[in-house]
């Protein structure tokens, strides 16, 4: 499933769901979605039920929404201020998991809300969180025995139901609605519970933004750079304004620190404004936390679309934030995949909007994510280097390239299915899979997975390679052929090739072979195939090498291979 095609998802609840399909499935935003309603109030008969009606066809995403009296019959007790015990409701929610669990196989993500509450109940009001018998008390420690049962599940994503809930605010709870349909919230709760679920999905098809492009006057700071100087802008102090700018640039930290990469578009001089970056007192932002910047008088759009470039990423994953409306219409009527939201007028509001943007969710937060922005600075010295030089062999000489290719591990498995699900131009065979599914083909007898770490002179880029290979009678099929658009057109390709024919003659096969499946994006891959020297077979996209012929690695690349072998799933 893409953000192009349909999403099909089972909702499975002990109550009536009708309103949140309804949510789900009439909405302009990506993905389209069709929902399959479980009848209410047979969560485990459905759950432990591998043929009943509502899995066929195959959904794509399951939501199991319970209410903890319905769920747990420990919490139901405490309702009633029955004795309950700690241990009797780990129990209760190891069994609800267990159950949760079961469905692995037959859908790829499966989205479970946390337990909540009404706002209205008090349990025992002041002692609620501090005595045993307390309702929020023992909420809390099932909602968090569900983290801990649930964290190691491949494709297991669990949302926080109490959120929607205080987004409803008083529309949350519509208790004649529950007397009347069984529906216990407001629609103001499913409508947030539609919104963020849709972001899951997209998040499972890696269709995060990546690339946060910025205003400078008015955005990161108050005030005009050019016209009142560095000293003069408005930020920090005591000043409210001020603040606010720089709890902005603070909210803007901690994205880059989770591997959104910063850059900046700006109507200034370039001198200027980064001299007021490096040397305003109160900046929590130093130009070393953007990978790139056109800080000029052209056109912002085109502006955007260069940098973009230079950064090596599609325009879907860019956003632009800029407190001008004119400048804001302007780059969505140019580039209209660029994501332009709307922005407020007082600064004050700066943070949470960034907060509330739901584009940059992701499935899982890897060291190559919180390391990309370092290395798209890395990057920024690589093209410094390569104008150095008088060839681009030289230059590629001069990188020191390391592969470093192990098979899949599980503490890999988020980012190599993360890589798998999100590249496009280096990907021959266009696989798309959750963590389960691939975990279960890399841990399959005659299949190997294998992922490789690129590093160079300038530093790391971390996991940007996949190799899924199948042996087939004497032959090695090369069924993934994956390589991040960030190290394309550095003897990586060659290298990996090279590895893989290796491998086929350590293990006593003939020859290697693989087919190329065209997309509408991945076009260098064919051009890297038919460039590459291999041999065209008969059938149509179909590559090889005779394994008994040396494929040499490029000059100046090194290989370091790890052959561990690891269960991926859980046993």
């Amino acid at each position: 499933m893409t953000s192009a095609q349909v999403a099909s998802g089972v909702l499975v609840s002990d109550f009536n769901t009708q309103n949140l399909a309804s949510f789900l499935t009439n909405s302009d935003d990506v993905p389209d979605i069709e929902v399959r309603e479980a009848p209410y109030g047979q969560v485990e008969q459905v759950l432990y039920d591998p043929g009943h009606s509502i899995w066929t066809p195959r959904p794509d995403f399951t939501v199991v929404w319970t209410q903890p009296a319905a769920a747990l019959p420990t919490f139901r007790s405490a309702l009633a201020f029955e004795a309950s015990g700690h241990v009797d409701i780990r129990e209760d929610v190891e069994r609800f998991a267990a159950a949760v669990g079961s469905i692995r196989d037959r859908v790829d993500t499966v989205i479970v809300p946390t337990w909540t509450l009404p706002p209205s109940t008090r349990g025992l009001g002041p002692i609620d969180y501090t005595h045993p018998m307390g309702l929020r008390r023992l909420l809390l420690e099932a909602n968090l025995a569900l983290v801990e049962a649930l964290a190691d599940r491949p494709g297991v994503i669990l949302l926080d139901g109490d959120g929607w809930i205080r987004a409803g605010a008083e529309e949350a709870i519509n208790e004649r609605l529950w007397y009347l349909a069984k529906v216990p919230f407001g629609n103001a709760v499913f409508r947030e519970a539609a919104r963020e679920i849709r972001s899951t999905l997209r998040a499972a098809e890696g269709d995060a933004r990546k690339l946060l492009v910025l205003d400078l006057d008015n955005t990161l700071w108050g005030g005009v750079v050019g016209d009142d100087g560095w000293e003069s802008i408005v930020l920090g102090g005591h000043d409210a304004d001020g603040e606010a700018f720089q709890d902005f640039q603070r909210a803007l930290k901690g994205l880059a620190n989770r591997g959104i990469v910063l850059g900046i578009a700006s109507k200034n001089q370039e001198r200027t404004a980064l001299e007021a970056i490096e040397r305003h007192p109160e900046m929590v932002l130093s130009h070393e936390d953007f990978a790139a910047w056109r800080i000029n008088w052209d056109d912002k759009a085109r502006n955007i679309a260069e940098l973009t470039e230079e950064l090596n990423l599609g325009l879907g994953s860019v956003v632009f934030i800029d407190d001008s409306p004119a400048e804001r219409a302007r780059v969505r009527e140019a580039l209209p995949e660029v994501l332009v939201p709307e922005w407020p007028s007082s600064p004050a509001k700066y943070a949470t909007a960034l907060a509330e943007l739901t584009c940059f969710d992701s499935l899982a937060l890897t060291e190559e994510d919180r390391a990309r922005g370092g290395m798209y600075r890395a990057e920024r010295d690589r093209r410094v280097a390569r104008t150095e030089v008088d060839s681009i062999e030289e230059w590629l000489a001069t990188l020191e390239t390391e592969l470093t290719i192990e098979r899949l591990t599980p503490t890999d498995l988020a980012r190599a299915a993360q890589l798998l699900n999100k590249t496009n131009q280096m990907n021959m065979a266009t696989r798309r899979m959750g963590e389960t599914e691939l975990a279960r083909w890399a841990d399959a007898d005659e299949n190997e997975f294998w992922t490789v770490r690129v590093s160079d002179r300038f530093g790391a880029h971390g996991l940007t390679g996949l190799i899924g290979l199948t042996r087939h009678e004497s032959e090695l099929h090369v069924v993934d052929f994956v390589l991040s658009c960030r190290v394309m057109g550095r003897n990586v390709e060659r290298s990996m090739w090279a590895w893989i024919v290796a491998r086929a003659k350590e293990a006593g096969l003939e020859r290697v072979y693989a087919i190329y499946r065209r997309t509408e994006r991945n076009q260098p891959c064919l051009e890297f195939l038919e460039g590459a020297g291999l041999v065209r077979g008969e059938d149509e996209g179909s590559f090889g090498w005779d394994s008994a012929n040396e494929y040499a690695i490029p000059t100046g690349v090194s290989l370091v291979e790890t052959d561990a072998t690891v269960a991926v799933l859980p046993r």
